[in-house]
Formats: C-alpha cells, structure tokens, sequence
C-alpha cells in the first residue's frame, strides 16, 4: 500500500516538471526574473523572500542557497528571508498585526536595488500582498510564485 502512495507522489512530482517545460511562457518568465535577479546583484542589490509555512521554509532554503553555495564554489551572493528574526516577528505582529510582518521590514531594509521574491500557494496571503505592496510603494521589482490559481 505506502509503495502505491510514494509511486503515486513520484508521477506526480514528474508530471508538474514535465508540464513546466513544456510551458513556454512560464520558461521565458523564470529566466526573466533570473536575469533581474543577477542584475540586482550585480548592481548591490540584494534578493529577498517571504513566505507562510512551507512557502517560508521555501523562501530560506532558496535564500540560503544564495548565501552559501548552489551547484558550484562561488562568492557569497547578497539574500535574507524575511521573518527570521523571531523578535521581529512577534514585534511588529504584536504592535501592528501579523499582516503586515513582511511589510515593515520590507520598509525598514530594502533599497531600489532589490527585488522581492514572494511565495504563497493561495495567493492571497494578507501579509504577502501587504509585501507586495510595500515593495511597489519602494519602486522595489516584486516577483510572486503562487499555486494553480494564482490569487489576487
């Protein structure tokens, strides 16, 4: 029975791949965002995640890859997920709601330069839109990786 279940979890992992190389807009989009993503670098910027649950273990994972190495020996390239400073985080969701966590210190680190990089199954996360606008309102480039529905 479990054999059936890890089966089943395996297609399905490699039917979402094969469905994203075959899809030709969302190929031009991902090297899009890489190629603002090494420009921002290029030019002092840093790249900065956020996320909800396992979106937030998404964003320091790939935050993390950044920072130390991903494939090969490299320098060390500028990122930070947000919401990592456990005092922050309670701070600011204390003192002005959980939805805007991400928001402030969006307005408190981030620069021109930068590019944001949220991720949300739904889409509609409170405080990931609440990002999103924060780095609109910043002229910050803002990126969001969103479930099948994509949300608001």
């Amino acid at each position: 029975m479990s054999e059936n279940i890890i089966e089943k979890c395996v297609r399905a992992s490699i039917e979402v791949k094969q469905k994203i190389i075959t899809d030709k807009k969302l190929l031009r989009q991902v090297a899009q965002l890489a190629e603002t993503c090494v420009k921002s670098l290029k030019g002092g910027g840093k790249i900065i995640f956020c996320g909800n649950g396992g979106s937030f273990a998404d964003a320091q994972h790939l935050s993390a890859e950044l920072t130390s190495r991903f494939l090969f020996d490299r320098p060390s390239l500028a990122s930070i997920a947000l919401a990592t400073n456990n005092s922050s985080l309670t701070a600011i969701g204390n003192d002005y709601g959980y939805e805007n966590v991400f928001a402030r210190e969006i307005e408190s680190i981030a620069n021109e330069t930068d590019i944001l990089i949220a991720i949300t199954t739904s889409g509609n996360s409170e405080n990931i839109l609440k990002a999103l606008d924060a780095a609109k309102n910043k002229g910050i480039s803002a990126f969001a990786f969103t479930g099948r529905g994509s949300g608001k």
